[in-house]
């Protein structure tokens, strides 16, 4: 695994994409991996690996705001105009003429609206945990947590504090959780404490928001790729009617479940990512 990063450009100015790479020299398809609203690059840690030593050549970038890429100045440019826009250039950085791709809740609406367009690179999509319909309480409750500014003291609260919010991925192990916290959280400007590794204000569109409802079974339609679609049986993101309908509808798709984990399923275990590289590594 190495990190690497390139330029995109926004209103505002051009700022660094920060991503995770593995197995470049494999070249042929690479596998992009997008993650979720407040999560970054190495969720896809363990991931990336297996996907590897497959022989697949892997790329994970942090969304902008997120992870090790670069802050925009106006809290208004975070949306997905600007992450398709990101996205996109990211392909061309990588000269791919194809890409997999592999997104996690955020990063699964990101890869549904790029394959919604005219001449879209993506050949094989699996996208965990979202889907055309995203019901109005899952988006109170992440509203609520995501508008809180938190500061830790040390690693030990803020684990405390990410079992509890994230506690619907249904990780299990402790040493899981200690690695889950070291990728959550960067020391906090002037060296006091910890902080989430994300900038702040990509809470905005959620402030003094009044959520519905989000309807995007416009793009699920105009899907013309095989899809594997991933979901926790207790996830209140992704529905089981939106799961079923999504297998009637669009370009159809692959149902995985998996017990014991709500939004999202961490792709921690084999039991989660073996069917992500099975369906990926199909001719």
């Amino acid at each position: 695994m190495r990190r690497a990063s390139h330029r995109a450009l926004s209103q505002e100015g051009f700022h660094e994409v920060s991503y995770l790479e593995w197995n470049r020299e494999a070249g042929g398809v690479p596998v992009i991996c997008l993650h979720g609203l407040t999560r970054n690059a190495l969720d896809f840690e363990v991931l990336g690996e297996a996907l590897a030593q497959s022989g697949r050549w892997v790329v994970a970038p942090d969304v902008v705001g997120r992870g090790q890429s670069g802050r925009l100045s106006d809290p208004a440019l975070y949306g997905y105009p600007q992450y398709l826009s990101d996205a996109a250039c990211l392909i061309a950085h990588l000269r791919a003429e194809q890409v997999d791709w592999v997104g996690t809740s955020m990063g699964g609406i990101i890869g549904m609206m790029l394959a919604a367009q005219k001449m879209h690179p993506i050949r094989r999509m699996v996208i965990n945990d979202v889907g055309p319909l995203i019901p109005k309480a899952a988006l109170e409750r992440i509203g609520d947590y995501l508008v809180q500014e938190r500061r830790f003291e040390n690693a030990a609260h803020a684990e405390a504090h990410l079992r509890k919010v994230y506690a619907p991925f249904g990780i299990a192990d402790d040493s899981q959780w200690r690695r889950f916290t070291e990728i959550s959280v960067e020391r906090a400007p002037g060296g006091e404490g910890l902080v989430p590794a994300y900038d702040p204000e990509i809470a905005a569109p959620f402030r003094d928001a009044h959520p519905d409802d989000v309807d995007l079974w416009y793009f699920w339609d105009r899907l013309d790729l095989p899809v594997l679609l991933l979901r926790g049986e207790e996830s209140d993101l992704l529905l089981p009617r939106t799961a079923a309908e999504m297998k009637l509808r669009g370009p159809g798709c692959q149902l995985v479940e998996f017990a014991g984990c709500g939004h999202a399923p961490p792709l921690l275990v084999s039991e989660q990512t073996a069917p992500v590289i099975g369906f990926l590594n199909q001719a």
